[in-house]
């Protein structure tokens, strides 16, 4: 029996669409290399290395599946025009602190030490442009606060 070029093409293709599905859902596929972040606090600045999510792909898997994050990093979730934005610790093992920051760079708020595993929805206090996820303590230990400022390439100056 011989398969056609096209057929075998389309299933080339579904197969290799497969992959990438399965591969996203393991959490193997990660946003792109470290890029450096850094707060300016009442007590000084604080440098992190991050990560930043920016397609839909990139946000749906986040930091999923992770066992350990290294303190001094994260991942930035750029969401493009400010809104108001929801997260969930879904397949998440690592307790974070998630910052919510505004299209200036600007802390509205955060949500301290997350619950590991939970669907319970995390909503942002007003809409953001973007919210970095940290490991949790970060920001008590580092004296982040809502109202201190971000420094990195998707925030306006």
């Amino acid at each position: 029996m011989q398969v056609s070029s096209a057929i075998r093409f389309r299933l080339l293709h579904r197969a290799a669409l497969a992959f990438l599905l399965l591969a996203l859902a393991a959490g193997v596929v990660r946003a792109a290399a470290l890029e450096p972040l850094e707060i300016v606090t009442k007590t000084g600045v604080r440098v992190f290395n991050v990560e930043v999510a920016i397609t839909p792909e990139e946000h749906a898997v986040g930091l999923m599946n992770r066992r350990t994050l290294p303190a001094g990093t994260g991942m930035l979730f750029d969401f493009g025009p400010p809104q108001m934005t929801m997260m969930w610790m879904k397949d998440t093992y690592v307790p974070l602190d998630m910052l919510f920051i505004t299209a200036d760079g600007t802390i509205l708020g955060i949500a301290e030490d997350t619950t590991p595993l939970s669907l319970q929805p995390i909503m942002s206090p007003g809409p953001v442009k973007a919210v970095l996820e940290v490991l949790a303590g970060t920001s008590r230990r580092q004296g982040i606060a809502p109202g201190d400022r971000v420094g990195h390439r998707i925030f306006r100056r």
